[in-house]
């Protein structure tokens, strides 16, 4: 079914003809017989009703209109990658399933499978145009392999009567990302390629990472890479790794005193976003500058958002998981003494861990990022300096909502995500000024 993307390039917009047709059929006419069986979910057969696949042809009709908006029309080669994709990703998933029944594995199938469809369907679409000669080889691959971790990531989030939304949301964030993109260097891309994956498939061997969480990482490491630099991905590193080893650390005295972090200490999706998140907001306003505005203040704005909001995920990582492990804990409020792991609370311990972090990050940043130079009189020292001072400020935002809001108003993910914002902003105030 997803191969009739490929008809898009002759078709157009009347692409939608075909796969609403197929959608209506599914959802009203096929209700038994082979072919009722060859697509039908166990849902479906409890339903009597192809919902599966008609929620894919709608989806896929409703792509295929945006092939006709009079300005800024979905591109072709973006509305066939999305399609196959999913098609061919999900058909790596099946083919991993009938060996194996591993989730890493399956998602290993589903970029096998699903990467080679969309590059080969963008190059189809430029064979149509005979515009072969102009491909940029690099953007193409890119664009499958983002369109592939956001399909992987969605389908691993949510069931597989969802994949309309994945289909809709890999073409809209490709196209996204396909106006953003500037020229990609190639040697650029495979490097961002081959560290963000192999550190991906190491976060998870460790422990560390859950599959969507590695997932997540890679995506944003990507990202990072191809809009930052390698610069910017060694500080967003930093934070992964030693975040990631420090909720492994004394795991099991952790759990036996019952302040453990769920899922044997593994990030999934909702924490790295928590916690990185800002990041990738900077990231994506780095690739949009020439829209926003691109003055020195923006310039120098980005640099401090990126890493004081990381010098803060890292610095309340580590005074977490460092903290919880002593007793007599206070509360930053009040302090009166609580006890381990009560929201809010902090140790001498603990806070000593987080200002440890909030240095690293502020001392890597000050060497890979451009926060340095004449912004700030030429100091590295002061340029560290403004990054820690965020940090601080972010670890003891988020002990502040932690002893007053988190809990009935705010839940942990929310405390994690306003407080590296506070560090972020915090950063570029004292950069501003500075």
């Amino acid at each position: 079914m997803s191969t009739l993307a490929l008809a898009a390039p002759v078709l157009g917009p009347a692409t939608a003809v075909p796969f609403a047709a197929i959608a209506v059929a599914a959802a009203f006419l096929v209700d038994d017989g082979p072919l009722f069986e060859l697509f039908a979910r166990p849902g479906d057969r409890q339903d009597g009703r192809l919902n599966g696949l008609a929620g894919f042809g709608f989806a896929a009709a409703a792509l295929a209109l945006l092939l006709a908006l009079p300005q800024a029309a979905l591109p072709v080669d973006i509305f066939v990658a999305a399609l196959l994709v999913l098609g061919f990703g999900n058909l790596g998933v099946e083919a991993v399933r009938s060996v194996r029944s591993n989730s890493f594995l399956a998602v290993a199938g589903f970029g096998a499978a699903a990467v080679p469809a969309a590059v080969a369907g963008q190059y189809f679409v430029a064979i149509v145009a005979g515009s072969t000669a102009m491909v940029d080889w690099s953007t193409v691959v890119l664009l499958a392999v983002v369109g592939t971790l956001i399909a992987a990531l969605l389908r691993e989030l949510l069931y597989e009567r969802d994949d309309p939304l994945v289909v809709l949301s890999v073409g809209l964030v490709i196209w996204f990302v396909d106006a953003l993109l500037g020229p990609v260097p190639t040697v650029e891309l495979l490097a961002a390629l081959v560290v963000t994956v192999g550190l991906g498939a190491i976060s998870y061997g460790l422990g560390t990472a859950d599959v969507s969480g590695m997932l997540t990482g890679v995506l944003l490491g990507v990202v990072t890479i191809v809009f930052g630099g390698f610069g910017w991905f060694a500080v967003l590193i930093a934070f992964f790794a030693i975040g990631g080893l420090a909720s492994k650390f004394r795991y099991e005295a952790k759990l036996a005193r019952g302040v453990a972090e769920d899922n044997d200490g593994a990030r999934g999706t909702g924490n790295v976003l928590a916690n990185a998140g800002v990041a990738l907001l900077v990231v994506v306003a780095l690739a949009s500058t020439d829209w926003i505005d691109p003055a020195a203040t923006v310039s120098l704005a980005l640099p401090f958002a990126f890493a004081g909001s990381l010098a803060t995920a890292l610095g309340d990582t580590l005074s977490s998981e460092v903290g919880c492990l002593y007793d007599n804990p206070r509360l930053i409020t009040t302090l009166e003494r609580v006890d381990p792991g009560t929201d809010g609370a902090i140790t001498w311990q603990g806070e000593l861990a987080g200002f440890v972090g909030v240095g690293l990050i502020g001392g890597l940043s000050a060497v890979a990022l451009p926060v340095g130079g004449a912004a700030v009189d030429g100091s590295l020292v002061v340029a560290g300096g403004i990054v820690a001072a965020g940090g601080v400020a972010g670890i003891t935002t988020d002990s502040l909502l932690g002893a007053t809001l988190e809990g009935d108003r705010l839940g942990n993910q929310w405390v994690n995500f306003l407080s590296t914002l506070t560090g972020g902003a915090t950063s570029v105030a004292l950069a501003v000024l500075l």
